[in-house]
């Protein structure tokens, strides 16, 4: 897969809350910045985000709207919309810049526009 390939498959994957889809696409040793977090380093940390994130939004679907890709190398920016838990309206709006290596994601990081919220 090339990177805009990934890229979608990711956004599919989170999505559908897809734990197993993800898997396949990161690397054993992927990194996460995620605002207000030490990095989370490492395939099973990081899918244990994921997870933890998902029940914490069991309704939130990401948009993406721009791709900004460079051979292994994108900038990404979406919008997402949904609800949290307690059922209360959630919405921001950002830039994920992920990183391949052997067609991999090996690194990624989340900049959102209201941090205030997580």
């Amino acid at each position: 897969m090339d990177i805009e390939e990934i890229i979608k498959a990711f956004f599919e994957a989170t999505n559908k809350r897809d734990l197993k889809a993800m898997d396949d696409l990161f690397s054993d040793g992927v990194e996460f910045s995620f605002p207000k977090t030490q990095p989370l380093i490492g395939k099973e940390r990081v899918l244990r985000f994921f997870a933890i994130l998902f029940r914490q939004y069991p309704h939130l679907t990401f948009q993406v709207h721009m791709t900004i890709t460079e051979t292994d190398r994108a900038a990404v920016h979406w919008t997402n919309k949904g609800a949290n838990r307690r059922g209360e309206a959630y919405e921001n709006e950002g830039v994920t810049i992920l990183r391949l290596e052997n067609s991999k994601i090996c690194f990624l990081s989340d900049f959102f526009k209201d941090t205030g919220k997580f």
